[in-house]
């Protein structure tokens, strides 16, 4: 649906397919991208229209690479990295990235697991550039979908960079955690900002059985609604590591792991449930709960919303090991 039209007058649209045709082989390799109609999504939506200009890292810290540069390799470089599988800071202020256009094999994977049909009406939380949105309205059509972003230069960018692509969904500055209730209700919500807790605007917004995909802590919840304001769902096992929703969110609190064996403060899966349990439990009492579970990884943990409350659990949502999380 929706493939939309990119401007005609765009002068790396020849290279930019050579260059998108070896990210999705990328993307593939990685294991993602087994759907055929998110596969299509990625082959036919031009990148490089979404980020005319990103930060590259440096031992100093960040190098500015933009489509319009006069020195012809810079230009070369900044379409190479458009195209490369790895995140790209698009914003940075005062040395702290707050934008940036995700990687494109999580975002792949994330899309997978969002489980979108035909007719589904769906709220991205974080515009960033505009390119995830791009990629939902071609599977979905420009109608079922809706993206915001709490600061204005952000979806004004990524409004622009839309219609380059030939797109035009609903974009929104405004408060995420409050999601766009003009526009509800939802099939899907997908985040693409950290969060520590699930809004209780985003499940009043939902329609029946909606699923919502967001970060928290450094994993990815996928969240079926089960009544309304409520739902429960397990982490999947992909890690992921995002900019900080901004606006209604919380500060993460100093976490002493003092008494933490070294081994598990090195454990990804240890790091994730420290991640998602901060501030409200010990760090030490967390490792011993870790050891007597025979180190659960991600996928054993997930998180439930009942009666205006959220726990994240191990196992079971109504098993021994459950702790609140913080409002």
């Amino acid at each position: 649906m929706g493939t939309g039209t990119a401007r005609q007058s765009d002068p790396f649209a020849g290279r930019g397919a050579v260059e998108r045709a070896a990210l999705v082989r990328a993307i593939r390799r990685d294991g993602a991208l087994t759907d055929p109609a998110w596969r299509r999504a990625f082959e036919e939506v031009p990148r490089h229209l979404f980020v005319p200009y990103y930060y590259a890292g440096t031992p100093g810290g960040y190098e500015r690479l933009w489509r319009d540069d006069p020195d012809e390799d810079r230009r070369r470089r900044w379409l190479e990295g458009a195209y490369a599988n790895t995140p790209l800071a698009t914003r940075v202020r005062d040395g702290e990235l707050i934008s940036s256009s995700s990687q494109p094999s999580l975002m792949a994977r994330m899309l997978e697991a969002l489980d979108v049909r035909a007719g589904h009406r769906v709220l991205e939380i974080g515009a960033g550039t505009g390119y995830n949105a791009a990629l939902l309205c071609h599977r979905l059509g420009d109608d079922f979908v809706t993206t915001v972003d709490l600061y204005p230069e952000i979806t004004e960018a990524a409004r622009a960079h839309l219609a380059d692509a030939g797109h035009h969904p609903a974009v929104v500055t405004g408060d995420g955690s409050r999601g766009c209730a003009a526009h509800a209700p939802y099939d899907r919500i997908i985040a693409t900002c950290m969060l520590t807790a699930v809004p209780a605007a985003w499940l009043a917004q939902c329609a029946p059985d909606a699923l919502i995909l967001a970060p928290l802590g450094t994993g990815l919840l996928r969240l079926r609604v089960t009544a309304p304001g409520e739902g429960s769902g397990r982490f999947l096992e992909t890690p992921a590591y995002f900019v900080p929703l901004r606006g209604g969110g919380r500060e993460e609190p100093y976490e002493d792991t003092s008494g933490v064996p070294r081994r598990a403060l090195g454990s990804d899966a240890f790091r994730f449930a420290l991640a998602l349990t901060a501030g409200v439990v010990p760090a030490r009492e967390l490792y011993e709960v870790w050891e007597d579970a025979g180190q659960p990884e991600r996928e054993r943990f997930g998180v439930s919303v009942r009666g205006g409350e959220q726990w994240v659990w191990l196992d079971s949502a109504d098993g021994p090991y459950r702790w609140p999380v913080p409002r």
